[in-house]
C-alpha cells in the first residue's frame, strides 16, 4: 500500500466556508483512499494564506512529525506562504505542492515582492507541483521559471448530478461563490441594474463572512439600486441545499476577476446548465465545447458590467440562444471528468515523487 501525508486547511469540511479548493482536497483524499492509498490527513488551523504564531507552530509540529522519506501533498494555500517551515524539511521529505490559485498571480501591490518570493522559494524546493488547469501551469512557469516537467495538471472532477429542468423563459439566474471582490459580485450587481426592464431573479449563494466589509457594501448597493427584492444573498449552501439551488436555476453566472479553473462551471454543466462567465484564468478550459465545437455558455471580459448586462439581455431575449446553449451544456455534461480521473493523475505524480 502506498502512503501519502496530506496537509490541508482545517476548514476543509466547514459548511460555513465552502470553496472550490476545499471541495477538491476532500474529493482527492477520498478517491486516493478508495484506490488503495494510505492517506494521513493533517488539518492545520489558521486563516490561510495568512498565518499567526499558533498556526505556524501547528504546521511546523505536523510536518516535523512526518517520517523521513514520506511523500507529502500540501495545499498551496498553506505551503506557498511558509518557506521558513518547509525549506528545512525538503531534504528529508518528498514535498508535492497542490496549487489551486497562485498567491503571486494578483497579490496586493505593497506585498507583491514578498508574496512572490515566498511562493517561488517553496515551489523551487518541491519535488513536484500540481495545478488544476493548464492556465495555472503556464502562469506558474511564467512567474517563477519552474522546469515545466515538474509542473503537472490535474483538472477538477465533478460528481454525477440530475439534469436541471429549467424554465423556458430562462429567468432564474444563479451565482455560486463566496461574496468577495475577486468573485465579482459588484460587477454582476451593476450589470443587473441595467436590466430592470426585464423579468429575472438572481440568487447569489456563498459566504458573506470571507470579506464582511465588501459584502456589507454590496448589500447596501443592492438596496440603493432597488434590487433587493430581485437579488438574494442567502449565504453558503452545500450538499443537498446546493443541489436544490442548481436545480432551480436556468443559467449560472460566474462574474469572477480571477479563477484558475472554475469548479462552479463544471458543476453547472453537470446539471446541463449553460454558463455566462468572465474570460479569466482557466474558465475557458472548464467550459469546453460540445461535440459540435459549440461552447455551452458565453464568455465576457472581466470588470465589464456593460458587456455582462448585454450578454444577459441576449440570453433573456433569445429563445434560440437559450435552446442552443442548453443543448451544448447537456452534451458537454456527458464528457466531464470525474474525481476518480483527478485522483488518478495525482496518484501518478505522488508515485513518481516517491521514487
Amino acid at each position: 500500500m502506498t502512503a501519502v501525508h496530506v496537509v490541508v486547511p482545517d476548514a476543509i469540511d466547514d459548511p460555513s466556508r465552502p470553496s472550490g479548493g476545499n471541495t477538491y482536497d476532500r474529493h482527492v483524499c477520498r478517491e486516493l483512499t478508495s484506490s488503495g492509498w494510505s492517506v494521513h490527513e493533517h488539518a492545520i488551523p489558521g486563516g490561510w494564506p495568512q498565518s499567526d504564531p499558533a498556526s505556524l507552530a501547528a504546521l511546523d509540529a505536523a510536518v516535523q512529525g512526518i517520517p523521513n522519506g514520506a511523500v507529502v501533498l500540501l495545499d498551496g494555500l498553506i505551503a506557498s506562504a511558509v518557506p521558513d517551515v518547509l525549506v528545512p524539511q525538503a531534504d528529508r521529505l518528498r514535498l508535492v505542492v497542490l496549487v489551486h490559485m497562485p498567491l503571486g498571480h494578483r497579490p496586493p501591490d505593497e506585498r507583491a515582492g514578498d508574496v512572490r518570493m515566498r511562493e517561488r522559494t517553496v515551489l523551487a524546493i518541491a519535488t513536484a507541483v500540481i495545478t488544476t488547469s493548464a492556465w495555472t501551469r503556464r502562469r506558474l512557469v511564467e512567474l517563477y521559471q519552474l522546469p515545466p516537467e515538474r509542473v503537472h495538471v490535474a483538472e477538477p472532477g465533478v460528481d454525477p448530478a440530475d439534469l436541471a429542468t429549467g424554465a423556458a423563459s430562462g429567468e432564474a439566474l444563479l451565482c455560486v461563490a463566496a461574496v468577495t471582490f475577486d468573485k465579482g459580485h459588484d460587477v454582476l450587481l451593476d450589470a443587473l441594474a441595467t436590466m430592470t426592464d426585464r423579468s429575472w431573479r438572481c440568487v447569489c449563494v456563498g459566504s458573506l463572512e470571507r470579506d464582511p466589509a465588501f459584502a456589507e457594501g454590496l448589500l447596501r448597493r443592492s438596496r440603493e439600486a432597488g434590487l433587493h427584492n430581485r437579488v438574494r444573498f442567502p449565504g453558503p449552501r452545500t450538499g443537498r441545499d446546493l443541489d436544490r439551488a442548481y436545480a432551480a436555476a436556468d443559467l449560472v453566472v460566474v462574474p469572477s476577476r480571477a479563477e484558475t479553473y472554475g469548479l462552479v462551471v463544471i458543476e453547472a454543466l453537470a446539471r446541463g446548465l449553460p454558463v455566462v462567465a468572465t474570460d479569466v484564468g482557466g474558465v475557458k478550459e472548464a467550459l469546453g465545447r460540445d461535440t459540435a465545437a459549440t461552447r455551452p455558455g458565453l464568455l465576457v471580459p472581466q470588470d465589464d458590467p456593460g458587456a455582462l448586462g448585454a450578454t444577459l439581455r441576449a440570453w433573456l431575449d433569445g429563445a434560440d440562444l437559450r435552446e442552443s446553449l442548453g443543448r451544448a451544456a447537456r452534451e458537454r455534461r456527458e464528457r466531464l471528468p470525474r474525481w476518480s480521473n483527478t485522483a488518478s493523475t495525482i496518484a501518478a505524480v505522488l508515485a513518481g515523487a516517491s521514487r
